[in-house]
């Protein structure tokens, strides 16, 4: 069928035309019901035009016209649709009894009780729309199932979480000299370890009560470290020697806290810090005063370099409201309407976008990435159109549409696992992605249905 008379039969009825399968066998999902041609005629009626009807309790309702082909086939092509809406019911039972997370299931039925709403398929609905409010219904149950569960856990992180502070708190609370100091501090460098290791955890302490607990351990281990600096500082008799060591790192300190090579310097800064980490602590009084001095040394240099990354930084934040005003004007390009003169809107923004200069650092990623999610869109439009000419990729749409529905589908676990795990690297990663392809799949479904 060409494209031209697609358009001459949707001016005849307002009905949805059915693109015909490719001659690929479609992948059955992991799921599947199928229900016979003659069950499903009870509640149907075809016309030999390929008009089809649902009948719902005893009333009949339009669902969409399979032109080009007999009845029976023009009945199948809308059971199909029956039985994938009941696969996927199927598969919502299922995972309500492997007790899935709530959150994504209650999704999963919004998404398919919507699209039961619609009523373009063939098949006994009310029965499907029944077993669709019990999944509904255990969903809400296994939601308070879950944060039941969630909140016990999160009772238990609590409690482990005191005992490691109040074993840090214990061994603060030493005198210094009564500490075994070898075997107290692997103990503190444990509970510490504990401490990320309880952090790592997918469980979850609200924020104050986390903060609270962080601000107890740390007080705890700031305490014992200044025990066991001040009982070794009263042993050290190289106290002199370690002062003229530190004393030459201040010197060199102080001759650089002038200087503008802003890298280089940094660098230099860095090597004296490290080399004032390995040399000896001097007396706790002279050593407070020899880091006093060297720290003031390197703030002089480093507030320095803030205040000219700050001068930078205002001239970047204006480029970045020009790039912003850029990318409103991208985004409004989207949906597609015509290819033409997005791609000559697009080049003028990209040519102004570059004339805008450097943004803030903290903004790059967040602001390429956006327009790169605009210029996917055109591209993907554009490969779009060139495939509407091909006649085998007209026989491919609904096999691409699948496809990319499918990858949507596996990006969307991605994400959902990354969000788990809270790794922020792999939750922008998983977004910028699954972002990209729903705009393609915007563009690909308008394509699609200029071929209906």
């Amino acid at each position: 069928m060409t494209t031209s008379q697609q358009s001459d039969d949707s001016q005849k009825t307002p009905l949805p035309q059915a693109q015909k399968p490719a001659a690929k066998p479609v992948v059955a999902p992991s799921v599947a019901h199928t229900t016979p041609l003659d069950e499903a005629a009870k509640f149907a009626r075809v016309t030999e035009d390929g008009h089809v009807s649902v009948i719902i309790d005893g009333t009949e309702s339009p669902v969409g016209q399979y032109p080009d082909a007999t009845q029976e086939e023009a009945l199948g092509y809308f059971v199909r649709k029956y039985d994938d809406a009941l696969s996927q019911l199927m598969l919502l039972e299922q995972r309500v009894v492997a007790k899935a997370p709530a959150g994504e299931l209650s999704k999963a039925v919004q998404a398919l009780s919507a699209t039961v709403a619609e009523r373009h398929m063939v098949g006994d609905i009310p029965a499907l729309e029944s077993r669709l409010e019990d999944v509904r219904v255990a969903v809400e149950a296994l939601a308070s199932e879950q944060r039941k569960a969630n909140d016990e856990a999160r009772a238990e992180q609590l409690a482990a979480r005191e005992a490691i502070v109040e074993q840090a708190e214990a061994l603060a609370a030493k005198r210094p000299e009564q500490i075994q100091w070898k075997t107290a501090s692997a103990t503190m460098n444990e509970l510490f370890d504990a401490w990320k290791g309880a952090q790592r955890s997918s469980v979850r302490l609200p924020r104050a009560t986390e903060d609270a607990l962080w601000k107890r351990f740390r007080s705890a281990r700031t305490t014992f470290d200044r025990h066991r600096r001040a009982y070794f500082s009263q042993l050290d008799s190289t106290n002199a020697a370690a002062k003229e060591v530190k004393e030459e790192l201040i010197a060199r300190a102080e001759a650089l806290q002038g200087s503008t090579d802003w890298a280089a310097t940094a660098a230099e800064y860095r090597k004296l810090m490290d080399e004032w980490k390995k040399s000896r602590r001097a007396s706790r009084k002279d050593d407070d005063q020899l880091w006093s001095r060297f720290r003031a040394a390197q703030d002089v240099f480093f507030q320095a370099r803030a205040a000219a990354n700050a001068k930078i930084d205002e001239e970047y934040a204006q480029n970045l409201v020009v790039k912003e005003a850029l990318l409103e004007e991208a985004r409004a390009l989207l949906p597609i309407k015509d290819l033409a003169a997005a791609k000559k809107e697009l080049d003028s923004i990209r040519t102004r976008w570059e004339e805008a200069g450097k943004v803030p650092r903290n903004d790059l990623q967040r602001i390429e990435s956006a327009l790169r999610q605009v210029e996917d869109a055109v591209k993907g439009a554009e490969d779009e159109q060139w495939r509407r000419s091909n006649p085998e990729t007209k026989a491919r749409s609904n096999s691409m549409l699948s496809q990319l529905q499918d990858t949507i589908a596996a990006l969307e676990d991605d994400l959902a696992a990354a969000q788990a795990k809270g790794n922020a690297k792999q939750i922008a990663a998983a977004q910028e992605a699954l972002d990209a392809r729903r705009m393609w799949l915007s563009t690909l479904e308008k394509s699609a249905a200029d071929f209906q």
